[in-house]
């Protein structure tokens, strides 16, 4: 079996993710792992796929046809084969007054310490006593040894006054 990494995007209508399912469900493959979002009218998708090796030429082929159909770019690219990653995880949360930059700021001083994002959820929205702009963020991080999560917390906390967000840190099942 070879892992098989899909991106997709285009102008979202119902049907896309049929689309993608069927060519994967045909080609004897497994669909392992997936985000898929509405984002500003355009569709969205990552998936895992797992398929016989034997069928990958195949299954490239008719997922470009398919997605060609339904007007979804794609991006096809071959799974790593790599360890599954080492160290625990953790899960931010941040909440604060919207603006320019904050995920640059959060991912470059998260970057610094060795600490990878795993998985990271953002949204805006008015907020409802001025209407301004609320920033919400949950990321799931994979924390190499030798980093505490109290040097986690003092690179997040010390952004937190610069940037006017409330934080929190925990466990990744809390």
């Amino acid at each position: 079996m070879t892992n098989v990494a899909l991106t997709v995007i285009g102008p979202d209508r119902p049907g896309l993710v049929s689309a993608v399912a069927q060519v994967v469900a045909e080609h004897e493959g497994n669909w392992l792992d997936s985000r898929l979002a509405h984002l500003a009218g355009q569709f969205a998708g990552v998936v895992l796929v797992d398929l016989p090796a034997d069928r990958l030429s195949h299954f490239e082929s008719a997922l470009r046809s398919a997605c060609a159909s339904v007007d979804l770019e794609l991006v096809i690219k071959p799974g790593d084969e790599r360890p599954a990653p080492t160290g625990r995880t953790l899960t931010a949360h941040l909440v604060g007054q919207d603006r320019s930059g904050i995920v640059a700021v959060v991912s470059s001083a998260l970057a610094d310490i060795d600490v990878t994002i795993d998985e990271m959820t953002t949204s805006t929205s008015a907020t409802p006593w001025d209407g301004g702009g609320l920033f919400q963020a949950t990321l799931h991080l994979r924390v190499p040894g030798g980093v505490s999560d109290q040097a986690i917390q003092d690179a997040l906390e010390a952004l937190a006054d610069e940037l006017m967000v409330d934080l929190s840190l925990g466990a990744e099942d809390d």
